[in-house]
């Protein structure tokens, strides 16, 4: 038996009759209508997993879908509600606000009235604000509606924790190659709702070239295929015949998956900066290829190279920050295309370099002392005495000027407030530059410990 892909499509068409000019996308044609009718989502729908068993026990439950494009968010929610004989209504959240979500009300108070349940599905639930989540509740929570949101965004960023502590959350996978090659196999096939009539003649190379295309979205796929049958000649035998030119052309503008604002934009920039810090050019390169081939601005990678540098090299190697700076100003010199290549420099100079995050660490224990100790006054010898008042009062009195001291070091010179001890905030790594910083730093102690031990002090 073949299966087909989760599709997942926002305005969806109810399930129905098939006429002989059936203008529908072939995508929502070849919606699935039962769980046997699936490819992919395996972790949440094969033998014995919860979901599938709430499923075929017909046990209702609210719940939030996440997953990318074309992992088949509206037809789960379908075909639960389906396989519990439950009225199903499809809200947009990018279309329809609380009036919609009164109607659903109303129609799902209807339904009880027959002892049916509801349910509810919104799509891109993350566009709705608070108020509009915030108007399902007291309908969730009395077991009016079964709410099932779809959404591509982290749901713990943007959905109400009230909303969120009712439901149970299923993260969909994009779909492998291997699962999409199966659903253009059965689109091809199915003589019914698919193009197994047409007589299309296509290679395996150039449905794994088409599957490869489709970045884990059996939707894109589907798509793709229709526009290539659409603009595909008929040879004398009536025959589509696919060529890889057409292919090529077909697919040469698709962009892999990248939302600027989203959780691939978060997720591929982390992995950019964990490969650098994992001393990974190879790694970091390619997520950098990855952001910029999806539309990333280069001007924003530019920026995030310059905070590794602080960040995670440090003064291990001083350099590694002039070289991301260097970066950013040659793409802001050059612009796109050239300009990248000055960041891929700077990122694998980068992942090359010895790491530190000495200055990090001890940033954030500054900060975190400063939080604690309130606004503490600078100590009186260390205050400037630019006028006779000031003098008088006793500003900058007992400073020791370094440079008159030997080896140009105050040693046992205090610089916090005077109501503070001293603290050792940063403490150098045994890597790069900052081997040399330790020792003088080490030096710096003795030279210290000497002073006080000659002066009488603890």
């Amino acid at each position: 038996m073949h299966q087909n892909s989760l599709i997942d499509d926002e305005n969806a068409a109810e399930d129905e009759p098939l006429t002989s000019f059936d203008t529908r996308p072939l995508a929502d044609r070849l919606r699935p209508v039962s769980i046997e009718d699936i490819f992919g989502q395996q972790h949440l729908l094969g033998e014995g997993k919860p979901l599938r068993q709430s499923i075929e026990e017909e046990k209702l439950h609210s719940m939030v879908l996440w997953g990318p494009p074309g992992t088949g968010k509206t037809t789960l929610a379908r075909i639960i509600a389906n396989q519990s004989n439950a009225q199903f209504l499809s809200i947009s959240a990018v279309l329809d606000g609380v009036k919609d979500i009164r109607s659903a009300v109303e129609q799902a108070q209807q339904a009880l009235t027959q002892l049916k349940s509801t349910v509810v599905f919104v799509d891109e639930v993350h566009r709705f604000n608070k108020a509009q989540q915030d108007a399902f509740l007291p309908h969730v929570e009395s077991g009016l509606i079964y709410f099932i949101g779809a959404t591509t965004e982290n749901p713990s960023f943007e959905l109400n924790n009230a909303l969120l502590s009712r439901t149970r959350t299923y993260v969909l996978k994009s779909l492998a190659v291997e699962e999409i090659q199966g659903v253009i196999r059965r689109a091809l096939d199915d003589s019914e709702n698919g193009l197994g009539q047409q007589g299309i003649v296509i290679s395996d190379e150039q449905i794994t070239q088409l599957a490869r295309a489709a970045d884990g979205d059996a939707r894109r796929a589907l798509n793709l295929l229709e526009v290539i049958i659409d603009i595909c000649p008929v040879d004398e035998q009536g025959r589509y015949v696919v060529s890889a030119e057409m292919i090529a052309d077909v697919v040469s503008g698709t962009l892999r998956r990248f939302d600027k604002g989203g959780d691939a934009f978060y997720d591929q920039i982390s992995a950019l900066h964990k490969s650098v810090r994992g001393s990974s050019p190879d790694g970091a390169l390619y997520w950098l290829t990855r952001m910029l081939d999806g539309g990333c601005d280069p001007l924003y990678i530019a920026r995030r190279v310059v905070r590794m540098a602080s960040e995670d090299i440090g003064n291990a190697d001083p350099r590694a920050l002039r070289v991301a700076l260097d970066a950013w100003e040659t793409f802001e010199r050059l612009g796109s295309p050239e300009g990248e290549l000055a960041i891929a420099q700077a990122v694998s100079y980068l992942a090359c370099a010895p790491k530190s995050n000495a200055v990090y660490m001890a940033y954030k224990a500054a900060a975190q002392d400063v939080k604690a100790s309130g606004t503490e006054p600078v100590p009186v010898h260390l205050c400037n005495a630019p006028t006779k008042l000031m003098k008088e009062l006793g500003y900058g009195r007992d400073y020791r000027y370094a440079h008159d001291e030997a080896e140009a070091y105050a040693a046992g010179e205090h610089y916090f407030p005077d109501n503070m001890d001293a603290r050792c905030y940063y403490q150098p790594v045994n890597r790069g530059l900052e081997i040399k910083i330790s020792e003088k730093l080490q030096y710096l102690k003795e030279l210290d410990a000497l002073f006080r031990e000659n002066n009488g002090k603890d």
